[in-house]
Order: structure tokens, then C-alpha cells, then sequence
């Protein structure tokens, strides 16, 4: 399907500053693949935007008036297990982060991002992936440093192994390029790496990738 005949993305967009978010659905309305479908300023009113709309992405502050951000994705995917919500917030404290994934927020991103990164994570979200900004893993692995690899992790970290770049983990995984950064500066704060040639040796020593199969590993 082209991309002009494909159904568009319809986002509802959730943040107490109207200016912000006001400025942002006038911006992305521009993008022939997205439709805005309502505005929110608040958490109640995100709640009863999402039930008479039903968006396949939204949009969430963290503090908001109110019912702040986290406490709306809760109740929101408590109530619709199917929404899908990416944080895009200015918050990158990682207390903020974890609440909010626990919470059952799909992606967190800051505000930081480029237009085109978060084009990127409303596409992934959508297609049911789980976007972090960079700045937002760098934090989180930089207060685990030392701490154990997540699953996803460990997987990047074998492709690495198997000599893969950024682009070709990204397309392997079917996540963006920009997740696919974000996990290995993950993985090199928390292995307490420079380089991705220090993450696989470190990996070893570690016996991380000794625990995949041989037949993952180059020759």
C-alpha cells in the first residue's frame, strides 16, 4: 500500500500549555500521513477525548493541572488496554520515565527531539513498538550503571556483536534507527563503555554474550 492511499494516523494530543499544543497539532496536521483527531488540556478531558475518538496514537504530558500525565495513562489503558500513548513531555527525571512505562505508556520522548524524531516515534508506536529518546535512555542507564542488561538489551548487544550497525539493528528488530541509538547508549552507560567494540568485549568478559547460541556469532 502507497503512501498516499494508506489510512492516516490519528493522534489526539494532551498538554496543559494551549500554546505548545496548539502550535504542535497546527504542525503536524501539515504531515498527509497524521490526523488530528482532538485536543486535550487536561486529564479528564484526555480521557473522554480518547473514548469519543478513539486515536491510534496519543500524545501525553507528564504535569499537567490535575491529574498529571502518568496518572491518566494509568487509568486511560486500565480502561482501554488498546490505547497506545507516547509521553512527550519535558521531563527526563528517570522517576517520570519508569512511572510512566509502567503506567502502560507505549513510548517516552522529551520535547528535546527533533520534528523528525518525533514523527519517527508516533510511526513506531503506532506499528506497536515502544520509542525512548536518547536523552531519556542516557539518563536511566547512567543511575544503573553497573546494573544488568534488559532483554532488549542483551539483543542489541548481539547484534552488535555480529558487526551490525545502528540502520541494520533497527531494520532486524523492525524498531527506528533512533531506538536503535538509544539502546546502545544504554548499553555503553550501563557497561561503562566508549566505543561499541568496548561493549562486545565487555559483553564477553561479562559472559553476556556467552549466553547466545554460537551459531550468533561471527566467525
Amino acid at each position: 500500500m502507497d503512501m498516499e492511499n494508506a489510512p492516516r494516523i490519528r493522534v489526539l494530543i494532551v498538554d496543559d500549555h494551549p500554546v505548545f499544543r496548539e502550535g504542535l497539532a497546527h504542525t503536524l496536521a501539515d504531515e498527509a500521513e497524521l490526523e488530528i483527531v482532538a485536543q486535550a488540556g487536561d486529564g479528564e478531558a484526555a480521557i473522554a477525548a480518547w473514548q469519543r475518538h478513539r486515536p491510534d496514537v496519543t500524545l501525553m504530558d507528564v504535569s499537567m493541572f490535575g491529574i498529571d500525565g502518568i496518572e491518566t495513562v494509568r487509568r486511560l489503558v486500565r480502561g482501554a488496554p488498546t490505547a497506545r500513548v507516547l509521553m512527550l513531555t519535558s521531563s527526563d527525571d528517570q522517576a517520570d520515565v519508569i512511572a510512566a512505562l509502567e503506567a502502560g505508556a507505549a513510548g517516552y520522548i522529551t520535547k528535546t527531539v527533533r520534528f523528525d524524531e518525533l514523527l519517527a516515534a508516533i510511526r513506531e508506536v503506532h506499528a506497536g513498538g515502544r520509542p525512548i529518546g536518547e536523552d531519556v535512555a542516557r539518563r536511566i542507564a547512567a543511575a544503573e550503571k553497573g546494573g544488568p542488561l534488559s532483554a532488549r538489551e542483551l539483543e542489541v548487544l548481539g547484534l552488535l556483536c555480529e558487526g551490525l550497525s545502528h540502520q541494520e539493528i533497527a531494520q532486524r528488530l523492525m524498531i527506528t534507527e533512533r531506538t536503535s541509538r538509544a539502546h546502545v547508549v544504554a548499553i555503553k552507560e550501563k557497561l561503562d563503555a566508549a566505543t561499541t567494540a568496548q561493549c562486545v568485549a565487555r559483553g564477553f568478559e561479562r559472559g553476556l554474550l556467552g549466553k547466545r547460541g554460537r551459531s550468533s556469532l561471527p566467525s
